[in-house]
């Protein structure tokens, strides 16, 4: 796709605010409610198994990168790949601490996925019939989101079905970050069709908008989603609403005190959640999209 300038995007985007307030309708949604100290703190060794899957795979399968392996000292890695660019690494093991397999993706650059996904031509297509059997035809993606997952699915697929066999579980959590939590809501999709006997539950941090309607309400319908957004973080509103993207369920919002609500619903407007307070590109902020999640930062910094 041909890269929108900045200026060029705001331009359009205000062209089409009047009209975008009568295209989207409005859900009632349920009560928004504070995690407690004890709900946020759960979250934090999944938060630092996202943060390593920035590091290069020989530091994952070492498991031997600083602070965010050392938060996870008995981890047991199985495989990991990737090139960090071409081909986002990636890595899956085992945490005999929490009981279950992990899947993690590689995030990308704060500013390149800003420049990506704010480009007004953001395509999409239907999911691939053989990674994705039996998924209805009406469920699109963003394109790019899928030609990346296509390219390590089968790796993924096979490393985890031999941890599964090697420690006897049948609990698989995934995780990433930025792009990396695109892939990881794509592969908590794939991965239940090709395994159907596992539990599957999905921790994406600063998750762009993925799919369309039906893709979120088939999330919503199948797949255990919890997407941690950080105040001001521009990423999780792109792709606009306009262009056909809707989020699942399942956000949980770091207000700027660093409290965290549960927001229920897709693409809550309520102010104290992310759709709604950050209801355009010129009030967000890329620079809280690294985090801190709870502490955690994000990216190649913490390797």
């Amino acid at each position: 796709m041909a890269p929108l300038h900045l200026s060029g995007f705001i331009s359009f985007l205000f062209v089409l605010l009047p009209l975008l307030g009568n295209a989207v309708p409005v859900k009632r949604q349920a009560a928004i409610t504070a995690l407690s100290s004890t709900q946020i703190a759960s979250f934090r060794p999944f938060s630092h198994f996202a943060s390593v899957a920035y590091c290069q795979p020989a530091q994952t399968l070492a498991w031997s990168c600083g602070a965010n392996c050392d938060a996870n000292p008995n981890f047991k890695p199985t495989a990991s790949g990737g090139d960090g660019s071409s081909v986002q690494f990636w890595y899956v093991g085992f945490d005999p601490d929490l009981q279950t397999v992990i899947v993690a993706h590689q995030g990308t650059d704060p500013d390149k996925i800003q420049a990506d996904l704010t480009d007004i031509d953001v395509p999409k297509r239907t999911l691939n019939s053989t990674l994705f059997p039996g998924v209805d035809s009406s469920i699109e993606v963003h394109d790019g989101f899928a030609d990346e997952h296509e390219k390590t699915a089968s790796s993924v697929l096979a490393a985890v079905q031999k941890t599964i066999q090697d420690h006897g579980v049948n609990k698989v959590t995934v995780v990433g970050h930025s792009l990396g939590a695109a892939l990881a809501l794509l592969d908590s999709v794939f991965l239940p069709l090709q395994i159907p006997n596992a539990t599957f539950a999905t921790i994406g941090y600063g998750m762009p908008r993925v799919g369309n309607q039906a893709f979120a309400d088939y999330v919503d319908a199948h797949v255990t989603l919890t997407r941690v957004n950080n105040q001001e973080d521009l990423v999780p509103i792109v792709p606009g609403r306009f262009l056909g993207y809707v989020h699942a369920s399942g956000e949980k919002h770091i207000q700027d005190d660093l409290s965290w609500l549960d927001c229920p619903g897709q693409d809550n407007t309520d102010s104290r959640c992310s759709t709604g307070d950050v209801s355009n590109i010129l009030e967000g902020d890329i620079n809280n999209h690294d985090g801190p999640y709870d502490g955690v930062m994000m990216g190649t910094a913490a390797c």
